[in-house]
């Protein structure tokens, strides 16, 4: 019985690896372990944490973000950045790769919704990229990179996740993540001029009567038409945060009013329109929650069989004789290679829970803590073989483009975020300097 929840965290992987639905898993092993552990006066004690879920305020920041974000999917914005950015970065070999970056972030700083920014991007950008002339690698790395930085960048879906299980308030980690994605923005950049300049063919230059047939002028009014409706909406959710005027889901509602009036807007608008938005945040929203229900009776009955103090024991011990960085380690190591197989809303729920409490005990600082879990996690959606990011991009890529295309793709970008998480596990400052100017710290 000592044990007990070793075996319940066990039989929890198994049956994860072997295929079993997320939600089903976590609530049949709770159900089990909890009868063996406690009896029948388990059932007194779950209705309890569910409703603690229900009635979560924080938590109605996931629908209202998840419609902004397909309601902008629909805007059409996406397909003006990205042309307008590519004459932007005309004149740079891998210009057009450096435009699907930039807008890649732009509408993760929009939406917030993964799935949404591959399935625009690799609609619009790969078909444009390979008529150019890109190497098909390059392109489906690109696309799958880019469109996950909405992960990071603010507003994200992950951070109010990990914010309410942590218990750090989302302004701060929402102003903390800016500088972390800022800076993987940069070292994709970096990398695409990298590999532009040793491997020219891959990226060619757009021919110079295209460049010149654009005068300075029309290319200014392109990108103000362009850019200016996409940062009205940022400056909208993330100002009214970093201000103080709204909470993360008072901004959340702001961001869904306002990807409609840029629908609207832009004459994508109708009936139709606002009813399939509705349909996929319905759907999206119910498989977060119903995951979310899943792991909080998990947690009931891994905290309730001394989970907590087994995992802190093996960890505490582990400090204790090689430090407490080594431990952090092990810890950034697990969730990436657990990366490779679970989705991140299943390591947000499963282990998060249970590792951040004692990384914050060893004295590590729980903003930053959550924000190098949140860029560890972003890898998720890009490892083979189950990345979320890549199964998005294969649905809408041409049928020349082959799953090996992609995989082989990922890799360098993959290299890059990981780089990109040893500086800010090696840098702190650029997580906690943000919030503490603004919040006063």
């Amino acid at each position: 019985m000592e044990y007990l929840a070793g075996w319940m965290f066990l039989a929890l992987t198994i049956l994860l690896m072997a295929g079993f639905p997320v939600t089903f898993t976590l609530m049949g092993t709770a159900l089990t372990f909890g009868l063996i552990g406690f009896g029948w006066s388990f059932f007194n004690l779950l209705p309890l944490r569910i409703w603690g879920v229900m009635t979560n305020v924080t938590l109605l920041a996931v629908p209202l973000f998840v419609f902004m974000g397909v309601m902008l999917e629909r805007s059409g914005l996406a397909e003006d950045l990205l042309d307008t950015m590519g004459l932007v970065f005309a004149r740079v070999r891998g210009g057009l790769a450096i435009s699907v970056v930039v807008v890649g972030a732009l509408l993760g700083a929009s939406t917030g919704i993964v799935g949404a920014t591959v399935v625009t991007m690799g609609l619009l950008a790969v078909p444009t990229m390979l008529k150019r002339g890109y190497q098909k690698e390059l392109v489906t790395g690109t696309v799958s990179a880019s469109g996950t930085l909405g992960q990071i960048i603010p507003p994200s879906i992950v951070l109010v996740l990990i914010g309410d299980i942590v218990g750090v308030p989302v302004g701060d980690l929402f102003m903390g993540a800016v500088l972390p994605g800022l800076v993987l923005v940069g070292l994709y950049i970096f990398y695409i001029l990298l590999i532009a300049r040793i491997k020219p063919e891959w990226a060619p230059l757009i021919p110079q009567e295209e460049i010149d047939s654009m005068t300075r002028r029309d290319l200014l009014g392109r990108v103000v038409r362009a850019l200016v409706p996409t940062l009205f909406l940022m400056i909208a959710v993330l100002g009214s945060i970093f201000a103080g005027i709204a909470s993360p889901t008072e901004a959340a509602a702001v961001g869904a009013v306002g990807s409609t009036g840029l629908t609207v807007l832009n004459r994508k608008f109708n009936l139709q329109v606002l009813k399939d938005v509705m349909h996929s945040t319905m759907i999206l929203t119910c498989m977060v929650f119903i995951i979310l229900v899943g792991a909080a009776a998990f947690g009931l009955v891994f905290r309730g069989l001394g989970g907590d103090d087994l995992v802190r024991g093996f960890l505490g011990a582990i400090a204790d004789s090689h430090g407490k960085w080594f431990v952090m380690t092990i810890v950034m190591g697990l969730i990436f290679i657990i990366g490779f197989f679970l989705d991140f809303i299943e390591i947000t729920f499963i282990h998060v829970p249970v590792l951040a409490p004692i990384m914050i005990d060893f004295g590590f600082d729980p903003a930053w803590f959550c924000i190098l879990i949140a860029v560890n996690l972003q890898t998720s959606f890009m490892t083979p073989p189950f990345g979320f990011s890549l199964f998005y991009l294969k649905a809408v890529t041409p049928p020349e483009i082959s799953t090996g295309h992609i995989y082989r793709g990922v890799i360098p970008f993959v290299f890059f975020q990981l780089i990109g998480l040893l500086i800010v596990l090696f840098f702190p400052k650029l997580v906690t300097w943000l919030p503490g100017v603004v919040f006063g710290y």
